[in-house]
């Protein structure tokens, strides 16, 4: 059963930064490219930002370009997103996303309990 849990969310005035964290358990970290997306209230969720598995590639939606980079850890099994120049429109609850591309369990996405992120303007 492969675990994923977020943190690092909370709250912050406009322009300020915040780095949040999804720790992964229970399979190969380095067979899962990584994302995080973002739910506001009432609103679908939607892509924020994507990590290959050796973490060469990234994507990252046009919203936060130049303000946020996702990064990975392999060794700690950990995933990053750096938040810079927040802005209120940024408030969400973010999920942290891992989708298998090897393995046994290939074809299978996960997901972790989301962290809320409130940007006071």
């Amino acid at each position: 059963q492969v675990q994923l849990v977020e943190s690092g969310g909370g709250l912050v005035q406009a322009g300020g930064s915040l780095r949040l964290s999804c720790a992964a358990s229970g399979h190969t970290f380095s067979n899962y490219a990584m994302g995080w997306f973002r739910q506001a209230p009432g609103k679908e969720r939607e892509f924020v930002a994507s990590i290959s598995r050796s973490g060469g590639s990234t994507l990252y939606a046009d919203s936060v370009k130049g303000r946020f980079t996702i990064s990975r850890d392999n060794a700690k099994n950990t995933v990053y997103l750096q938040m810079n120049s927040l802005k209120p429109e940024d408030t969400a609850v973010y999920y942290c996303k891992g989708s298998s591309v090897s393995g046994t369990d290939i074809g299978h996405d996960y997901w972790g309990q989301g962290t809320q992120v409130t940007v006071s303007s």
